[in-house]
């Protein structure tokens, strides 16, 4: 493993820790009878409101369509999140200090694995509060419709504009992927080299 590998690999562990203050994902909700906005931060270990009442009144207008309430307590990936966030800070650590390019290879594909399973948590997340809607309670009912927001980008509900992107510690973990994946490239290079 390069000296330039292990200092990447230092950069990128110390940037997955920002994800423990950092919020990861930010939700917005543009709507007329809301013109100054709603919305919600995704963190490591919660979910909370862009602005004081925020998450109470989002879950307020998804009672009008039959959606579960948004209760944090009730999410369990974000109990054991914190534990495998750390177990990648501790990773990318140990893998610095052996200094060999097996286990950065190994921890690569670890990495990146666990990111895109994240991702797709969260997709699966959105798509379950946005179709698993009680017909009985729901105020408003329009047959075939769902209210699953975009994991990425923009998607119009019913009258509301929802916006979904990474926030700030979201795009920290990107950049740490980066890192990670340009640590192995570079330790490949350098093994070709010698050989």
């Amino acid at each position: 493993m390069t000296a330039r590998s292990r200092w990447l690999m230092l950069v990128a562990a110390v940037l997955l820790a920002t994800a423990y203050v950092l919020p990861l994902w930010r939700v917005d909700l543009i709507a007329p009878q809301y013109p100054e906005g709603l919305g919600m931060f995704i963190r490591i270990n919660g979910v909370d409101g862009l602005k004081e009442g925020d998450l109470q009144s989002i879950n307020g207008l998804n009672h009008y369509i039959g959606m579960k309430a948004i209760e944090p307590d009730a999410i369990p990936e974000l109990k054991y999140m914190p534990w495998i966030l750390a177990a990648l800070i501790a990773g990318g650590l140990a893998v610095a200090a052996l200094r060999r390019r097996a286990p950065l290879y190994i921890y690569t594909v670890v990495l990146l694995g666990v990111l895109s399973l994240g991702l797709w948590d969260y997709w699966r997340w959105g798509y379950d509060y946005g179709h698993d809607l009680d017909q009985k309670t729901a105020i408003i009912k329009i047959p075939g419709m769902t209210y699953s927001p975009p994991v990425i980008g923009r998607k119009k509900l019913l009258n509301f504009t929802a916006t979904s992107w990474p926030s700030t510690g979201g795009i920290a973990m990107g950049i740490a992927a980066g890192l990670v994946v340009a640590a192995s490239v570079t330790s490949l290079r350098a093994g070709r080299k010698e050989a």
